[in-house]
C-alpha cells in the first residue's frame, strides 16, 4: 500500500462495498495468469485464543480449521513486520500466506495487530502451484485488513474472482503447469509433446519461453542469493538432494527467502528427462519433494514418512499420489525439529541475520545426524569459483536491474539483504573465510601433486588443470556470448541430448527474448548448470555399468565357445542376463570416470557418494580404483 494512503484519516478509506469489489478487481488485473485458488482465509491473532481463523472460504472437502493456522504462521513471526510463507497442505495443495505485524493503539492486543491472509492452490499447477502470483494481491489484502478488519468485502471479492471452478484440473490447459514442475516419476510412459509431465528441467525451461515474464515473486530470483549464501557448500547439498535425502533448513523469521531456497534446491536436483531413460527400474523420484515451511505440528508426518522410507519401493510408488519416503527438503523456525536427528538426514543451520557491512563472514552450518559435519571439497571450491566467474561474465552482458514495477516492494528489501548472501562477492574468494566450510588438501593429494610436478616438470599438472577447467566451462556453454565454448571429454551419452532438458536450447531463442526475459539469464544459467552436472554424473555412471555388463557377457561368450553345443544353449548369455544384480559383481570405476563426474578423487565422502548413487539409481555396487604413485612396485602415495 502506498505510504501516502496509509497516512489518510480512517474515514477516507471506508468505501461502499461495491467500490471495494472494484478496488480488489483493479488490484488483480495486472496479473492475468493467476492460478485458481481452492481456499482463501484470514487468520487473526488473539491474545487469549492465539491464532484463529476469522474468515474463510474453501472448496468442498478441504479442511482448514486446526491446520492452516499453524502452517501459515511459523514461530518467530512476531519479531518481523511482514513475511510471505509457503507450505504444503495435506499433500494436494500449496499454500501461501501474507503476514503483517502492524502497530496499533489497542492495549488488549499488546499494541500490535498481527494477521495473515492466505490461499491454497492445487499442486496440479506445479510444485508450488504458481502460488507466488497471488503474493502481491495477498500482501495488499493483509495491509488493508490490518488497518480495518471489518473490510471482509475485499476477501469476498477476491474469492469470487480467483476461486477454482467445480472441476478445473481436467479441463484447464496444463502447458504452463507442465513447464513449471514435473509431478510424476521417471518411469511413467512418455506423453505427447507439450504435455509431458516428465520434463524435469521444466522449472528452468519456463524462464526461456518467449513471452513468459518472470514474476517479481518467483522463487527463481533467489538463485543467486542461494549461491552467495552457501558458497561451495551448495555442491554437497546438491549431492544430498540427488540421493533424495531428507534436508532440513533451520532458520529464523522471516522465512520467505528460506522457502525460496527450498524451492530452488528441489529444482536444481531434478533429473533431466534424457537421463531417466538410462536409469534403473527402481530409481527414485525424478524430483525432490519440497515441503517448504514446517513446524512441530508436522512431527508425526515426518515420522510416518521416515517409516515409509524403510519399506521396499514398488512401481506403484512412482505415482505422485504416493511420494511417502522419497526424501524431501523443508525449512523450519522450530529448533526442536533440529534437535530430533531421526527426522532428517542433513541439517542446515542458518545463521541469524547480519548487516551487509559486517566484517566477518558467517556461513551456514551443514551436518548429518549425530553432529557429523559436512564441508565442501577442494574440487567443490574450484568448481564454485569457476561457476561464479562464468556467471559474472553473463552479468556483464545482462541489462540493468529489473524495472521498479517488477521488483519486490522496498519494505521487503532489508529482509532479503540481511542474510549471509548479502556479503560482497570478494568474501567468497577469501581463503580465510572458506576455511570453516572447505576441507583442507589431504596429505596424500599434496604428495601426489608434488611428485607429479617433479616427475613431469609441471606439465602433467597443467594438463589436469586445463582438462578440469574445460569440464567446468562446458557446464555453462551456449548460455551466454561471454561464456567460453570449451568442450570437455565426455561420453557419447552425455552429448546425445541431455543438455536440451537443461534448457540448452536457450541459445536458439536468444534473439526472440525481450529485455525482461533476458534479465533472468543468470538464473536460467544456474538451473542449466546443475542439470548438466546431474546429467554428467549419471551418464558417466551409466556408461560404467554398461561397460561392466558388456565385459561380463564377452567373457561368458568366450567360455561358451569351448563348451558343447547343448550346454551353450542351456546357458546362453541372454538367459544369464536375467540373473539377479547380485550376481553381476561390482562395477569398476576408474579415477578418470570419477574426475569426469566432477568429484574429488582424494575425498572419501565423494567416494561414498558414488557408491550410494550407483546403488540408488542403478542397483549396483561400485569399486573405485584408487589414485596414487608406485615406485618399483611400492605404493608411495
Amino acid at each position: 500500500m502506498d505510504p501516502s494512503r496509509r497516512g489518510q484519516p480512517r474515514l477516507s478509506v471506508r468505501l461502499p462495498s461495491v467500490n471495494l469489489a472494484s478496488d480488489i478487481s483493479n488490484t488483480v488485473a495486472p496479473l492475468p495468469d493467476l492460478p485458481p485458488i481452492s481456499a482463501l482465509f484470514l487468520i487473526d491473532f488473539d491474545v487469549k485464543a492465539g491464532y484463529t481463523i476469522a474468515w474463510k472460504q474453501a472448496a468442498p472437502g478441504i479442511e482448514l480449521e486446526g491446520l492452516v493456522e499453524y502452517k501459515s504462521l511459523p514461530s518467530g513471526l512476531h519479531t518481523v513486520s511482514d513475511d510471505l510463507i509457503y507450505f504444503v497442505h495435506q499433500g494436494a495443495h500449496a499454500g501461501l500466506s501474507a503476514f503483517v505485524n502492524m502497530p496499533c493503539d489497542e492495549e488488549d492486543a499488546r499494541n500490535a495487530r498481527m494477521i495473515a491472509v492466505g490461499v491454497l492452490v492445487p499442486l496440479s499447477y506445479g510444485r508450488l502451484g504458481r502460488a507466488w502470483r497471488h503474493a502481491d494481491g495477498l500482501k495488499e489484502l493483509a495491509v488493508k485488513l490490518a488497518e480495518d478488519r471489518k473490510r471482509t468485502g475485499l476477501l469476498e471479492a477476491y474469492w469470487s474472482k480467483a476461486k477454482s471452478q467445480e472441476d478445473p484440473v481436467p479441463d484447464l490447459p496444463r502447458t504452463d503447469a507442465l513447464l513449471e514442475s514435473p509431478l510424476v516419476g521417471a518411469h511413467t510412459p512418455k506423453l505427447k509433446q507439450g504435455h509431458n509431465r516428465n520434463r524435469s528441467a521444466s522449472d528452468g525451461t519456463v524462464l526461456s519461453q518467449p513471452g513468459n515474464r518472470l514474476s517479481s515473486h518467483h522463487p527463481a530470483w533467489s538463485l543467486v542469493p542461494l549461491l552467495d549464501t552457501f558458497g561451495p557448500l551448495i555442491f554437497p547439498i546438491h549431492r544430498a538432494a540427488l540421493l533424495r535425502k531428507r534436508i532440513l533448513l533451520s532458520c529464523h523469521a522471516p522465512v520467505h527467502e528460506m522457502c525460496n531456497f527450498v524451492y530452488n534446491i528441489s529444482v536444481l536436483s531434478n533429473i533431466p528427462l534424457s537421463v531417466t531413460e538410462i536409469l534403473g527400474s527402481d530409481s527414485p523420484s525424478q524430483r525432490l519433494r519440497p515441503l517448504f515451511s514446517i513446524g512441530v505440528h508436522d512431527i508425526n508426518f515426518l515420522q510416518e514418512d521416515f517409516e515409509a522410507s524403510k519399506r521396499p519401493r514398488t512401481k506403484t510408488d512412482d505415482n505422485v499420489a504416493n511420494e511417502a519416503g522419497t526424501g524431501w527438503v523443508a525449512c523450519t523456525t522450530d529448533s526442536i525439529l533440529a534437535m530430533k536427528d531421526t527426522l532428517w538426514d542433513m541439517l542446515i543451520t542458518m545463521p541469524p541475520p547480519y548487516a551487509p557491512n559486517a566484517k566477518e563472514r558467517v556461513w551456514p552450518t551443514v551436518e548429518c545426524p549425530q553432529g557429523v559435519p559436512v564441508r565442501a571439497t577442494q574440487r567443490d571450491l574450484r568448481r564454485f569459483r569457476a561457476l561464479k566467474g562464468g556467471l559474472s561474465r553473463l552479468k556483464t552482458t545482462t541489462p540493468g536491474p529489473r524495472p521498479a514495477a517488477e521488483s519486490p516492494p522496498a519494505e521487503h528489501t532489508p529482509d532479503i539483504h540481511l542474510t549471509t548472501g548479502a556479503f560482497p562477492s570478494t568474501g567468497v574468494d577469501s581463503d580465510e573465510a572458506l576455511d570453516k566450510i572447505v576441507e583442507p588438501i589431504s596429505w596424500t593429494a599434496l604428495a601426489y601433486s608434488g611428485f607429479l610436478w617433479w616427475a613431469s616438470a609441471g606439465e602433467q599438472g597443467r594438463s589436469d588443470e586445463q582438462e578440469e577447467a574445460a569440464l567446468d566451462a562446458s557446464l555453462l556453454a551456449d548460455l551466454g556470448p561471454s561464456t567460453p565454448s570449451m568442450s570437455a571429454p565426455s561420453s557419447g551419452r552425455r552429448l546425445s541430448g541431455g543438455m536440451g532438458d537443461s534448457v540448452n536450447s536457450l541459445a536458439g531463442r536468444r534473439a526472440t527474448l525481450s529485455t525482461d526475459d533476458d534479465e533472468a539469464r543468470r538464473e536460467l544459467a544456474i538451473i542449466a548448470y546443475f542439470h548438466r552436472l546431474t546429467t554428467q554424473m549419471l551418464s558417466v555412471m551409466a556408461d560404467a555399468v554398461d561397460n561392466s555388463e558388456q565385459e561380463r557377457y564377452e567373457d561368458d561368450e568366450d567360455e561358451d565357445t569351448d563348451a558343447a553345443v547343448d550346454e551353450s544353449e542351456e546357458s546362453s548369455p541372454l538367459q544369464r542376463g536375467v540373473t539377479g544384480r547380485e550376481e553381476l559383481g561390482p562395477v569398476q570405476l576408474g579415477i578418470h570416470a570419477v574426475e569426469s563426474m566432477g568429484l574429488d578423487v582424494w575425498n572419501g565422502h565423494d567416494a561414498h557418494f558414488v557408491r550410494e548413487l550407483a546403488s540408488l539409481y542403478f542397483d549396483r555396487e561400485v569399486r573405485i580404483e584408487g589414485k596414487g604413485v608406485e615406485v618399483c612396485g611400492v605404493r608411495v602415495c
